[in-house]
Order: structure tokens, then sequence, then C-alpha cells
């Protein structure tokens, strides 16, 4: 067993229980090509080789790759990468085929991995992610509830959440201190009509401020009174209010005025 490195965040699932669960609850097709993020040790991966004909495994690791050269061999291709640092788009071209993307990903990237799968939302067909317990639920998170914010939005304007199973911290070596759950991003192909940066620099700005009103939160970010004035939308609301499709129709009235901003997009 490889001794995990604290630097690269790593957990190795020891679960087979577990492993298996996550692959057969994929359903995975002969024709899917799936994209391992981080397998370490393998856990996963061996199970998903014996499903699928394509699978390509992204590893920082070099212990980690030797490893599962020696256990898996061909089965698998494997990329010796930070995984921030491949393609996804690259992939999909290559490989003639949406991807499919799964993982135990470590947790203090796990924002960074999200905004690696938005960017290429267009050939993800969904990803099915081991993330803490606490961030599995702000994921599908509904306004107005304590969970409910930027991680929640965000997520849900690139893919549909949803929540698939807890797993224990018992089912990790070394054991974290938090409790994990498996979630599966369903991504969409194309995204609702809206000035993407700009939807994403209201929700950060308006959440940056929620214990104040919209029309507060958006003075802050540059927007005049006169301008606000002319918005056909209640502004005394706060934005754990909001749902994904109220913030975009904010988006839509304010993207006339997006050239004053203070906060630049």
């Amino acid at each position: 067993m490889l001794a995990p490195k604290k630097s690269l965040g790593q957990n190795f699932l020891r679960d087979e229980n577990v492993a298996r669960k996550i692959v057969d609850g994929l359903h995975l097709r002969p024709s899917d090509a799936v994209i391992e993020i981080g397998p370490g040790q393998g856990a996963l991966t061996k199970h998903l080789c014996s499903q699928t004909a394509t699978v390509v495994a992204i590893e920082v690791d070099e212990r980690a790759i030797a490893v599962l050269r020696e256990t898996l061999g061909g089965s698998v291709r494997l990329i010796h990468a930070d995984v921030l640092d491949v393609s996804l788009k690259s992939l999909s071209h290559e490989l003639k085929s949406g991807l499919r993307v799964v993982g135990n990903i470590p947790y203090n990237i796990t924002s960074d991995i999200l905004f690696w799968l938005f960017e290429n939302h267009e050939v993800v067909e969904d990803a099915t992610l081991m993330v803490q317990l606490e961030v599995a639920h702000r994921f599908v998170a509904q306004p107005r509830s304590k969970d409910y914010g930027i991680l929640a939005v965000s997520v849900q304007l690139y893919s549909r959440p949803e929540f698939l199973f807890k797993v224990s911290r018992n089912s990790f070596y070394p054991k974290p201190n938090v409790d994990s759950a498996v979630v599966r991003l369903s991504f969409r192909r194309e995204l609702p009509d809206c000035n993407e940066q700009l939807f994403r620099t209201v929700v950060r700005g308006t959440f940056g401020k929620r214990r104040k009103t919209l029309r507060n939160g958006l003075k802050y970010m540059g927007f005049s009174d006169e301008q606000l004035s002319n918005i056909a939308f209640d502004l005394s609301r706060r934005p754990e209010s909001l749902t994904l499709e109220e913030f975009l129709s904010l988006t839509r009235e304010l993207s006339h005025f997006s050239e004053s901003l203070r906060v630049k997009f």
C-alpha cells in the first residue's frame, strides 16, 4: 500500500462495497469513455475497466502510476499529470465521444475541479464525484436554506446535481475528519441564454453581501440608483431567496448596464 501524501490531499478509498456501489451506479455502457480523476491505487479503476472499454485515469502521483501499470496493465490509459492541466475538450475530440467523469477527488481542490468541469461542460455527459458531505449538501441546496449560496447556484447553472449516498469516514485510509458523499452532476450541453461571466459576477457579488438586499449588493458592485430603478425586479429581496431562474432573469436585466461595474468580470 502506498503511503498517502498529505501534500496531495490523498485519502485512499479502501471499502470495496463503496467502490462497487459507485461504479454499479454509473450503469456504464461498453461504448462509454470514462475519465477518472486521481485513481490512486485503483479502488475504482479496476471496476471501471471491467465494465467499459475506454478508461482514462489522470494521476499526479508517479508512485500510483507505477502501481496501476503493474496491476492493471494495458486495460487503462494512464495520464501522469495534474488533472487541471488536462484538456477534456482535446480528450473528447480524440476519443470521438462525450465523457463520463468519476473520481474520489482531493477535497482541497474541489472548487478548482468544479470550475474545470464547468469550463468543459459541452463535452462532459456527467461527473460522479466523492466530496465532503457538507459540500454535497451545498450542491443540491434550494433557496432559503442554510446551505444555499454561490456553490449551489453555480453548480445548478451548469448541471442537474443529485445526492446519491453518504460515505463514512471509516471507508478511507487515512481516515479524514469528515464524512463524505457521492454526487452526480448531469451536465447541460447548452446553458440558458445569459451573459455567463456577468451571471457569475452577480451571484458572487450579491452573496458576498448576503445579509444585505439585492439593491445594496448591486450598488456596491457599481450599479447606480438610476440604473437599478429601471430594472423590473424586486431588489428588496436577499440573494438566498432567488432561484436559479430568477438569477438568470436578473442577469439579463443588468446586462444593459454591465459596463459600469466596479467589480469587473
